[in-house]
């Protein structure tokens, strides 16, 4: 897909909304200046353990998975599933993976389109992409429960996956996470009459949202399904660079923060908070906000 971008608060958008990809979508993350680094072995799957400490392909539902996971089991704790934004290798998670990972049990994934992952046969739905997250899920974590923690993207397909799963998923933290009513969400903020960047920057979310990214994944909005009374901790960014798309900014910035608001109807125990240095990517821009959220959800999901 090719854009032509103009104004860098329209670019900052787009990647913050849907995480398409695009050059320039990156955060400051120490995994990006070091394009090799991985995340840490710590040690070996001993005799007859489905654990495994490493990067590695893994088939699910006749496609080749890229996988990661450091850390050891700790009985009794979740283990950790990182999900990034949209067109996010797993190695962007590099360092936050590697530092949970000293008293977590973590793992990370590319979904199909994404990264090392094969690319899908298709157009994806949220259930589509959900086969291949339990896929992943049974494979990282066999019968042990899970905590998901999704950035942008990753966090929408972590909270529409959760409600259905709550054998399985004990805690969500949810950074930044794709609202839920994206496309209502950029249509009230931005009208059809608008033009110039507001108007390209209207048609190209609209078009992301119906499966032209890179996942093929169509985001519809919907109504927050409730996961009952799982911990869930929402972080939003706190930096409003949204604001400085001419005019129409200081309306997106609050269609966002609405955004942010409608997760919390997913648990009858979950918290806003706001990374207040942050922009869209807090666990690059506030890694200890990021981990600290996980370590509090994965320690209530252990009780």
């Amino acid at each position: 897909m090719t854009l032509n971008i103009k104004a860098p608060a329209v670019l900052a958008l787009l990647c913050a909304v849907a995480g398409v990809g695009l050059v320039g979508c990156s955060g400051s993350s120490k995994a990006d200046s070091n394009p090799s680094a991985a995340p840490s072995t710590q040690r070996k799957a001993g005799a007859g353990e489905n654990v495994f400490t490493e990067i590695k392909k893994i088939t699910v539902d006749g496609h080749r998975v890229n996988v990661s996971c450091s850390g050891t089991p700790v009985d009794d704790k979740p283990v950790v599933v990182l999900l990034a934004g949209g067109g996010d290798r797993l190695e962007k998670l590099t360092s936050l993976q590697n530092t949970l990972s000293r008293s977590e049990r973590v793992c990370s994934y590319d979904r199909l389109g994404q990264g090392a992952s094969d690319k899908p046969n298709g157009p994806q739905t949220f259930a589509t992409t959900g086969r291949i997250l339990t896929g992943v899920l049974d494979h990282v974590a066999g019968d042990r429960p899970v905590v998901l923690a999704g950035h942008s993207l990753g966090g929408i397909i972590a909270a529409r996956y959760a409600p259905d799963h709550q054998d399985k998923v004990k805690g969500l933290v949810l950074l930044d996470a794709t609202s839920p009513t994206n496309t209502a969400d950029i249509t009230d903020a931005i009208p059809e009459s608008a033009t110039g960047d507001a108007a390209e920057l209207r048609a190209q979310q609209l078009a992301i949202f119906r499966g032209k990214n890179p996942e093929r994944l169509r985001i519809p909005d919907g109504k927050v399904q409730s996961a009952g009374d799982i911990p869930v901790e929402v972080v939003k960014h706190g930096k409003q660079y949204l604001a400085d798309i001419p005019k129409y900014g200081p309306a997106l910035e609050r269609s966002w923060s609405k955004g942010q608001r409608k997760w919390l109807a997913i648990s009858s125990n979950s918290r806003l908070s706001t990374a207040d240095d942050s922009g869209h990517y807090i666990y690059a821009d506030q890694p200890d906000v990021a981990m600290k959220a996980i370590q509090r959800v994965t320690s209530q999901a252990a009780r």
